[in-house]
Parts: structure tokens; sequence; C-alpha cells
């Protein structure tokens, strides 16, 4: 049993890898809700003048040594706010390694994924894939709604990576219920 769970794993990895390759290449969903900067020039200039070298997660305004929410509040209705991820120049684009961690991430969800649909007693395609979508959601939504309510992130971009995730899911559990064996309908015995 533990060689078809982590044949299904690795087989819905590369299923969702695909999936999501596609959802990022050809369909419009990895860029929904990301704007480019008018007149980025000045702003990137600006940019790494403040920061140089230094590669971070900053989030604008700062609060500063003193923690107090009033005078938080106070930077906050005066200036403008967001997050920012920043790199100095050099980055490349599309690496060898992201994209390796990226398969690698994939890899370890569908494992997971795999697990936990053959620790169910779901004995019919319907309820796995429904249990798949669900495990998806719970994924989707772990970081996707957290980073739209507190931080602003854009509807249209948490919606459209909610549904990759999700999608993600649904396609590495069509393979994971496909690999596994079939549970009987009490649920008690499996077959293979």
């Amino acid at each position: 049993m533990t060689k078809r769970i982590v044949l299904a794993g690795v087989l819905g990895g590369v299923a969702m890898f695909v999936w999501s390759s596609l959802a990022h290449i050809v369909l419009p969903l990895g860029r929904a809700g990301i704007s480019e900067i008018p007149n980025e020039g000045a702003l990137l200039s600006a940019m790494h003048s403040a920061l140089g070298e230094s590669s971070g997660l900053y989030m604008f305004p700062g609060f500063g040594s003193n923690s107090d929410m009033r005078k938080y509040e106070q930077k906050l209705a005066a200036n403008p706010s967001g997050l920012l991820v920043y790199h100095p120049p050099g980055m490349k684009a599309m690496t060898a390694g992201q994209l390796v961690t990226e398969l690698l991430t994939e890899f370890g969800e569908a494992l997971l994924l795999a697990w936990l649909m053959a620790q169910t007693r779901l004995a019919s395609a319907p309820s796995r894939l429904g249990f798949a979508i669900a495990v998806g959601l719970v994924a989707a939504m772990a970081t996707n709604i957290p980073y739209w309510n507190w931080y602003g992130f854009p509807s249209t971009y948490t919606l459209a990576y909610m549904s990759m995730q999700i999608v993600g899911f649904l396609v590495g559990g069509l393979v994971a219920a496909r690999m596994l064996p079939q549970v009987e309908q009490e649920g008690i015995l499996r077959a293979g």
C-alpha cells in the first residue's frame, strides 16, 4: 500500500505541476490582480537608493520603534500603505532552482493528499474527488484569505490563486483516486 501512496503522490505531483504551469503560462490566472506600476523607472530607482542590496519583505509605513497602534493608524491615514517584496538588481526569472522547488512542493502536496485519501473510508470516486477538493480548499484558504484580509491583496488575485490551488488538488485527487485501491462499501477492508 505504501508504494501505491508514494506512486500516487509522485504522479499526482507531476499532474499538479503541469496544471500550475498551464495556469501561469497559458491561462491569465498567474497574472490576475497584478498591475504594473506607471513610471516604474522613478520608483525602481528610489527603491534601489533606499534599500540597496537588502533583500526582504517590507511593510510600509512601518511601525517604527514604538508599536503604538494609535500612532500607526495616524501614519496609515496620512501615507500610502502596502507590502513590498524587494530584491536588489541581479535576480533571475524562472530559474531551475525555482522550478525544482515548485515541483517538490507539488510532490509534497500530492503525497500528503494521497496519504490522507488512503486513510479515509471513502468508497466512490466522486467522494474521493470531493475529499481532494475539500483539502484543496483548506490549503487555498490557509494563506490566501489572510493575505487578502490583513495585507489587502486584490480580490481578483486572491480568487485566481485559490482557484489554481483547488483545481490543482482536484487534478492531484484524480490521479490519487485512480491509483489507490478501492475501499469496500463497509469501509473496513481494502482491495489490492
